[in-house]
């Protein structure tokens, strides 16, 4: 009998195209009263439309949500709330934008309603992370989850094809390390195949047909899935390497995790042969590894370091930086073959069979 511990995440879902509509009386719901609107630069006009919807709930909006979260813009936006009189936070877009909600939650506790626009998935995680001095320090606190997510497909017809199949790719990543994360357990092993498979069949169909609402919608459940596995477990070695090349290097997320994470797979195939027979199975694949590899490839998406802004000499200092502060792995962290793993990784190379 295998023993494990399991403790859900509080938080309420409303699933389903059109489900934007309800966004008032979801607001209301939480007892807020002026809502401060979140997202990027290139979202703004996504923001409007919310802030349109809040009517005289919306406090104001705030458009300069970036990758990785630098401390900076987490201490301006949290001083824009507190000028506006903020009592809730809605943040509309991506994991970035997600992320700075989360870090205006840690510091003030204001409640944040998240509507994702890609499928990142970080919606559904108590996982937070600030990127200061060039180094990205993550934490887990339950304050930063977001109390309401409203998941709305048709929100992510406008999401090019080549950035919903490395969003998707890392919301895969998720679920596929929460497989062998030590905090594993029977649910979330059930939700991350569930997840995983969801993604693989939706990614090539929005490739084919990127107005596809169904195909979008199934996306958007596997990411759904998978956020909630990242949620209730650790992390291991592949979110570190993620961690350690976008704090540090300032290297796109959801592509770093797409190239790096068929070879995080491979490292430790031989010691989770479990995680690796539910990645290959809902992938169906005959290897994890190659499997989520093929995934990428066939679908667009890069698959070397090298093509998404990694610069060879910084292998070596990313090699180091992984190695600190390690996340507990089903392998050993062992430098020449994190090193290699980096190397495979910067060239694309696809990874052998386990």
């Amino acid at each position: 009998m295998r023993a494990f511990v399991y403790s859900g995440q509080p938080g309420r879902v409303v699933f389903g195209p059109g489900t934007l509509s309800q966004l008032g009386r979801e607001i209301q719901a939480l007892g807020a009263r002026r809502a401060l609107v979140l997202s990027t630069p290139e979202q703004r006009a996504s923001a409007e439309h919310v802030a349109d919807l809040l009517g005289d709930r919306a406090a104001g909006i705030f458009d300069r949500a970036v990758m990785h979260v630098p401390i900076e813009t987490a201490r301006e936006a949290r001083e824009v709330a507190r000028t506006l009189g903020a009592d809730c936070a809605v943040a509309v877009g991506g994991g970035s934008t997600t992320g700075l909600g989360k870090a205006i939650a840690l510091d003030s506790g204001l409640p944040i309603l998240a509507i994702p626009t890609t499928y990142a998935g970080s919606e559904m995680t108590p996982i937070y992370g600030i990127t200061e001095a060039g180094m990205k320090k993550t934490g887990r606190d339950a304050k930063v989850l977001p109390r309401t997510v409203i998941y709305d497909p048709e929100l992510t017809l406008t999401l090019p094809v080549g950035l919903s199949v490395t969003s998707g790719l890392n919301a895969i990543a998720h679920a596929a390390e929460g497989l062998y994360s030590v905090e594993a357990n029977p649910v979330m092993d059930l939700m991350a195949e569930e997840g995983i498979g969801a993604l693989g069949r939706a990614l090539p169909r929005i490739r084919a047909n990127p107005a596809d609402v169904e195909a979008r919608g199934d996306a958007l459940y596997g990411a759904w899935l998978c956020g909630i596995v990242l949620g209730n477990v650790g992390m291991a070695l592949h979110h570190k390497l993620c961690h350690t090349l976008g704090g540090s290097f300032n290297l796109p997320h959801a592509e770093t995790h797409t190239v790096v994470l068929p070879h995080a797979l491979a490292y430790n195939a031989a010691a989770a042969p479990r995680a690796m027979n539910r990645i290959q199975r809902a992938l169906k694949g005959k290897d994890a590894a190659q499997a989520v590899y093929d995934l990428a490839k066939d679908n667009g998406a890069p698959v070397a370091l090298r093509d998404i802004g990694m610069k060879e000499g910084d292998l070596d200092r990313a090699c180091e930086i992984a190695l600190q502060n390690q996340y507990p792995n089903p392998r050993p962290l062992e430098k020449a073959a994190i090193r290699q793993l980096l190397q495979d990784a910067f060239d694309g190379v696809r990874p052998a069979a386990a």
